[in-house]
């Protein structure tokens, strides 16, 4: 990244720049990203021209080291990033977090100078698009069922199988995909593997239409005979859910990142609503059980932001915290599920227009219940290592 200036707002990373990360997003988001959330949303249509600027501001390097093209950042001025975008448009902010972290972790830490060169550098920059695939119809949070194979040929690997509910699929320009190599082996047959979308065999559906972050690029993604070759693999051979659990946490809190800035929209929207709107001759904020979802909004906010800077700083202070991002990432969607839920009681009638930011605040949280682990496997895993101890 380019040092910051007030003209551009670039980003500039050096010591205790938590504040100005946030100030620089969240000046960024009240002027590009509010404005035009309605309009992308309804059109069902990604704001490519806020992708290429935040590639221009250096985002999408800010937890990659410098001698990469990245900011030198870490973790937790990325979730700090993440919550700002979440606040504007959940979508722009689903797609950036993708590019961030699931797509181009594995080729920072296992491509080769070539790769780095072809895909990892533009990516930083924004110039490609990166997409992860893990999700297929039958195999979610259980990896073991993972059925898309990778062949292994004389000069490379054959992939064949299908992903789905990827994120950015139709549009990404490479993708980071999880496959079996030897189905005998259950787990220590998985590995990720480098698929550019000009491989011959490669091809995705049209994009879902969703219920909620509806300028996002979802489909499902095939493999037909794609061969690529032995330098695409990202790891050793085997050894992919090692690969996919180094970044779990990150995803977690990524997660949990996403829903405090949803949540913070929902409170702060109706914060403006209760001092607008009267009711009996006085601003409804007055009436006690108006105060109750608010201070219910509150506490959880603050509660949800806690756990997340805890478990920031323990990640980039390379300590294992997989249980409590799991719990970071489970209350605070479900806070912000609240909250969006409370916003639209709070908007009343008005909440059921179109015309208000809230109904779609109440639709993208559901994105949240999904990425990173559905939270009925999340309360179990939780409650398993508790009762392990």
């Amino acid at each position: 990244m380019k040092p910051a200036t007030k003209k551009t707002g670039k980003l500039k990373i050096r010591s205790n720049t938590e504040d100005m990360v946030r100030k620089t997003m969240r000046d960024f988001v009240d002027r590009e990203v509010i404005p035009i959330a309605r309009e992308y949303d309804e059109q069902a249509r990604f704001p490519d021209h806020l992708f290429k600027k935040l590639g221009d501001m250096g985002l999408f390097g800010i937890r990659y080291p410098r001698d990469v093209g990245g900011a030198g950042g870490n973790t937790t001025l990325y979730c700090i990033a993440m919550q700002e975008l979440a606040r504007g448009l959940m979508s722009l902010a689903a797609t950036v977090a993708m590019q961030c972290l699931m797509a181009t972790n594995g080729l920072y830490l296992f491509g080769t100078k070539e790769l780095h060169e072809k895909y990892l550098y533009p990516a930083l920059k924004g110039e490609k698009k990166g997409a992860f695939q893990l999700t297929e119809p039958d195999a979610g949070s259980d990896l073991k069922a993972v059925s898309t194979k990778a062949t292994k040929t004389s000069d490379g690997w054959v992939i064949n199988g299908m992903k789905t509910w990827s994120t950015s699929g139709p549009k990404a320009d490479f993708h980071t995909v999880l496959c079996q190599t030897d189905p005998s082996r259950g787990f220590k047959g998985l590995g990720f593997f480098l698929v550019p979308k000009d491989t011959p065999g490669f091809s995705y559906s049209k994009p879902f239409d969703l219920l909620g972050t509806r300028s996002s690029s979802i489909s499902e993604i095939y493999f037909n005979n794609c061969h690529i070759p032995d330098h695409y693999r990202l790891g050793e051979e085997g050894r992919g859910l090692d690969v996919l659990l180094k970044i779990l946490a990150e995803i977690r809190i990524m997660t949990a990142s996403l829903a405090l800035g949803l949540h913070r929209a929902a409170m702060d929207d109706s914060i403006k609503y209760c001092k607008e709107r009267t009711a009996f001759g006085k601003p409804i904020g007055n009436y006690q059980l108006i105060q109750a979802k608010i201070a219910n909004m509150a506490v959880n906010l603050e509660a949800g932001q806690l756990m997340v800077n805890k478990v920031t700083n323990l990640i980039d202070n390379g300590v294992s915290c997989l249980n409590d991002a799991s719990m970071a990432k489970y209350f605070t969607v479900e806070s912000a599920c609240s909250a969006s839920d409370e916003a639209m009681r709070i908007f009343g009638g008005y909440a059921y227009s179109m015309e208000y930011s809230v109904q779609r605040y109440y639709r993208d949280n559901r994105f949240l219940l999904y990425g990173g682990g559905t939270h009925e496997v999340l309360q179990t895993t939780i409650g398993r290592e508790i009762l392990s101890r």
